[in-house]
This record gives C-alpha cells, structure tokens and sequence, in this order.
C-alpha cells in the first residue's frame, strides 16, 4: 500500500533532486492564504473533514473558523468535520447561499467530479463578491495517470477495489469523475459568464505509482519529459468578473 507518509516521504526526495520544486497542495495553500485578509469571508467548497482550513488555522488563528463556511453533500463528513466548522449539505451547482457573500472560495479534488462545470462555475462566481477569487487544485485531465483512472472509472468495482488496497483509502470516500472542468483548455473554453481565469499552473508529482523504487525513478523523468501542460495537478486563480 502506498501510504499518504511515503508519498510525502518521496515528494521530499523529489524536492531535493528538483530545488525550487513544491508539491501542488503547498502551491495550492500558499495561494489561499495570499488572498485572505483579515475581514474575509470565506467558503470552503467539498470540505469533508477537514483538509486545507486546518492549515489557516494554524497561520491565522482559530478566528478563521469563524470567517469559514463550509459545504459538502456528505452529512457525515461535516458532523465529523475535526475543527467543527460552520456547514452545510449541498452541492456546488446550486449554492444555498446570497449573492455576493463570500471573498474566497476554494476547493480541494473537485472540479473534475462535476458533472455541469459552466453551472457550478457560474454559481462560485454569484456568490463572490466582485474581485473575490475562486482558488482551487484538481488533477489534470491531460495526465497519463488522468486517462488511466478515466478508464478504470468504467468498471467502478474494479476502482473501489484499488483505490482501497493500493492507497487505503475507503472507496465510500470516492465519488463519480466527469473530467469536465480539469484541464487548461476546458477552463478556458468554459468562459462562465461570472469568472475569469487569471492564472493556471500545472504541477509535476512522481509519486502516486510509486510502489517499488525503480518505478519511482521512472515517474521522476517521466514527469519532466512530459510537456508542462501535461503535468499531473492543475492549481489555479479565477476571479468575479
């Protein structure tokens, strides 16, 4: 199994033979946190049980939580959610919330599980305020690793199964894939009426086939030999028109 500590393990390998290199998730936050002012209000969109808001709490203080909404389709998630955060049940296509409520919107794994991206996008983009950011990080359908799970998606059986004995993860924590909305030219070509894209970064990460050390020096020069549009996490900016 290739646990969550190995992979950061590997990741830390990878850092020291790539200087500069920083793992998606740390591009991901530092962004988030760029964006937060002390009078934010902020809305954490599929916040499951945690995740990245237990991170500002630590940089800015258990008054985060306060300025945090979050929204999720799973009950049990937000009654199990670690910091208690404020939330509610329900999906991002249609938000249960004003016009105009919200400074920061961002999202962990979900825009390639939405099945009417133009939607979901056209409803972050209500509920910002003007100027507000939606910030997020998703896989990036260009990804080989992206075209294989795509193709496995079709037996779901066959990918609970190894989603359960190869990462550990309970396959009821895994939920449909559109690959809709999670790549550089889908963003763009998706144009919702309420944001704009204003920056896109595709991230490399050798380590989720990282099972045996050969296949880890492989995914290290495969990942720089891919063309950088290609690369394995997409983490981006748009902002309310």
């Amino acid at each position: 199994m290739l646990s969550l500590d190995k992979q950061n393990q590997l990741r830390e390998q990878y850092r020291l033979i790539n200087p500069g290199w920083e793992p998606a998730t740390e591009t991901y936050a530092a962004l988030v946190r760029a964006h937060i002012q002390p009078n934010s209000r902020l809305l954490d969109l599929g916040c499951g049980r945690g995740g990245l808001i237990e991170q500002l709490v630590e940089t800015h203080g258990a008054q985060i939580v306060a300025q945090t909404i979050g929204l999720d389709p799973d009950w049990e998630s937000i009654r199990t959610h670690r910091l208690n955060l404020p939330a509610a049940v329900g999906f991002s296509h249609r938000l249960p919330y004003a016009s105009n409520s919200f400074d920061v919107v961002f999202c962990s794994w979900l825009l390639e599980h939405l099945e009417t991206p133009e939607q979901d996008l056209n409803e972050i983009g209500r509920v910002l305020k003007p100027g507000g950011v939606f910030i997020f990080i998703t896989p990036n359908k260009r990804h080989p690793i992206a075209w294989l799970n795509q193709a496995i998606g079709r037996f779901s059986a066959v990918q609970d199964w190894l989603v359960e004995r190869l990462y550990g993860r309970v396959a009821a924590d895994t939920f449909p894939t559109w690959y809709r909305a999670n790549s550089q030219a889908q963003l763009t070509r998706l144009d919702p009426s309420a944001l704009k894209v204003e920056q896109l970064m595709c991230v490399p990460d050798p380590t989720y086939l990282a099972f045996h050390p050969l296949i880890f020096r492989f995914m290290c020069w495969f990942e720089t030999a891919l063309p950088p549009a290609n690369r394995l996490h997409l983490v981006g900016v748009m902002r309310s028109k």
